[in-house]
């Protein structure tokens, strides 16, 4: 499986990046995840399984959700607690329920 982490330049999530795979680790769960800038949304459609924007871009939640939509891909926005609080554990959860 491959998720996919979109932020307004692909940088400030990197770090819930690391946290998510160690949690994914942990749990024994095969997983990549990638963090990259919301400009590549079209780039990623083609090979994620699941996507989740970073909380400072929810302002695009239409255009982007349309897209994903279209493209079959679920979408969704990090929650703002677990995205602050680096807890990868929650968003390992969150894309992991986007997947059902």
């Amino acid at each position: 499986m491959k998720i996919t982490l979109l932020c307004a330049l692909g940088m400030s999530t990197s770090l819930l990046v690391e946290k998510m795979k160690k949690a994914a680790t942990e749990k024994e769960i095969e997983v990549k995840i990638e963090a990259h800038s919301v400009d590549y949304l079209e780039d990623h459609l083609k090979t994620a399984d699941v996507i989740l924007l970073g909380p400072q871009i929810r302002y695009k939640k239409n255009e982007l959700f349309r897209k994903a939509e279209a493209a079959n891909v679920p979408i969704g926005i990090i929650d703002m607690r677990a995205y602050g609080t680096i807890n990868g554990d929650k968003v390992l959860e969150q894309a992991m329920e986007l997947m059902k």
